[in-house]
């Protein structure tokens, strides 16, 4: 019951209208509860007795049949929405492929030929290692009905797809070394790369393809989040955007690629507070983004605006990062949850740290799905975020009750999620905060603040994450009685310095 539910909460509102519509016209009977099922677990969280609710009686075998029938009809409309609406590279040539290999079958060799050339060249253009491994075995196969072709040739080229495909092998065996790592210690993210590296025989050169750099970038960047250490990734990042630079020739046929290889590397400026840097590589990223008819404009609209309103918030331009983040289109981008609540969440925090802060709790309080929900769509680190935020809310508002509750809840709810993953200072930042709310009259303002910059700061400040720093700053703002805002920049600045 619980994986039907699930796999419903995936779909959005016009798709379980769609769904539904579907069940419909495959329905034969009129008495056929499928569709009522359907409802029932999309609206309602009480899933006990649904047997007797449908049928009005207990009914546990019928009831089990009709739960399998569901999950059946939603897997395949899931899967068959997936394929109508797949217009990728990879779809067209598995076509092509797949018609050749009917057409070579059916003894048809010119246009059978003459379709997996074609075929070729687009997974050449592509760098799909998988697809031509399939190509060159179909082409030896029938290698004797080309007269334009020799076997040797044919086996050369398969031979170095082979070396490419497992280049590309290595790199998902690279990632996931990676991840297991991580797991294990999250100290030396540096030595953990480049370990993995020499494991897997990964050398960061000009011999890489287009899609094997782009792959290393975004399993570097995704260490970085997982860690928030992206001061020991930034080295990386940029030797392998320089050989991506020195593929310039092959960044249209990419599009794709490139336009979130530069947003990578754009945020990597931004985590380690050159704005400047971050703010270049977004500019080229726009204008990536406008060509081939805005092809790919939509789809990374939204993480662009977030990056270039953080980049202006912490320059200095907050107002004009406010007023993007609050004339953004939410609804023309809702299908993308993640960023649209990242969106959102940063609102808050631009209006928290302006001190505006019976707006950031107005808007706080349009975030009214549970923490379940937000997980599941964001991420267990943004739910970390988005219940920090709220407790800071309720203190700078002196909502004590409020204030006492949530730390309660919080402590609870994540407290053995950040201790197995050497988050320590989260839960430190909330017990200082706590004893200055409680105790500011008393409490020596140097002492307090050697104390807070000793437990939170645990890096160098030109080595540590620019959020981290933020959480400090307001703290620091709170015990000197400055503007939140002013003080987070001077913080940031100051680090820049050092």
């Amino acid at each position: 019951m619980n994986t039907i539910s699930s796999i419903i909460a995936t779909l959005s509102s016009e798709e379980k209208r769609n769904f539904i519509n579907n069940l419909k016209q495959k329905n034969k009977r009129n008495d056929t509860k499928n569709i009522q099922l359907f409802k029932l677990l999309d609206t309602s969280s009480d899933t006990k007795n649904l047997d007797i609710q449908l049928y009005g009686k207990s009914a546990k075998g019928a009831f089990h049949a009709l739960c399998k029938r569901l999950h059946d009809s939603l897997i395949d409309f899931i899967a068959t929405k997936s394929f109508e609406s797949e217009t990728s590279e990879e779809m067209e040539i598995l076509k092509l492929l797949l018609s050749s290999r009917i057409f070579f079958e059916q003894k048809q060799y010119k246009i059978a030929l003459k379709t997996i050339k074609k075929a070729t060249l687009k997974a050449k253009t592509y760098d799909l290692f998988s697809i031509l491994h399939e190509i060159y075995y179909t082409k030896i196969q029938y290698a004797h009905v080309d007269p334009d072709t020799s076997l040797e040739s044919l086996i050369h080229d398969f031979r170095h797809n082979q070396k490419l495909l497992q280049q590309e092998e290595n790199l998902n065996l690279f990632y996931a070394s990676i991840q297991n790592k991580l797991t294990q210690n999250r100290d030396d993210i540096t030595k953990t790369i480049r370990d993995s590296l020499e494991k897997f025989d990964i050398s960061i050169t000009n011999d890489m393809t287009f899609r094997s750099l782009f792959k290393l970038l975004e399993i570097i960047n995704q260490a970085a989040n997982v860690t928030r250490n992206f001061h020991s990734i930034l080295s990386f990042v940029e030797k392998t955007y320089q050989q991506i630079e020195s593929k310039e020739q092959l960044t249209d046929k990419h599009l794709f690629y490139h336009i979130q290889i530069l947003y990578y590397v754009a945020n990597s400026y931004f985590r380690n507070k050159n704005f400047s840097t971050s703010q270049e590589y977004l500019k080229s990223m726009e204008l990536q983004m406008i060509k081939q008819r805005e092809k790919y404009y939509k789809r990374f609209f939204p993480q662009f605006k977030l990056l270039k309103a953080l980049n202006q918030h912490y320059s200095g331009e907050t107002e004009k990062a406010s007023l993007a983040l609050e004339n953004f289109n939410y609804y023309k981008f809702k299908d993308q949850t993640t960023y649209i609540l990242d969106l959102k969440l940063t609102l808050i925090v631009f209006y928290f740290q302006q001190s505006r802060f019976k707006e950031a709790l107005r808007l706080f309080n349009e975030l009214h799905h549970s923490d379940t929900w937000y997980t599941e769509k964001a991420g267990i680190i943004w739910v970390i975020k988005k219940n920090l935020t709220e407790i800071l809310l309720h203190i700078e508002l002196d909502h004590l009750d409020v204030v006492e509750s949530r730390i309660k809840s919080f402590r609870k709810k994540h407290r053995t999620y950040l201790k197995n993953n050497n988050e320590n200072r989260v839960l430190e930042f909330l017990s200082l905060a706590m004893a200055y709310y409680l105790n500011s009259d008393t409490i020596e303002t140097d002492s307090f603040l050697s104390k807070i910059q000793k437990s939170l700061i645990q890096n160098s400040p030109d080595q540590e994450d620019i959020f981290a720093m933020s959480f400090y700053a307001w703290l620091k703002a709170r015990v000197l009685k400055s503007d939140v805002y002013q003080t987070t920049l001077e913080v940031v600045a100051q680090s820049n310095k050092n």
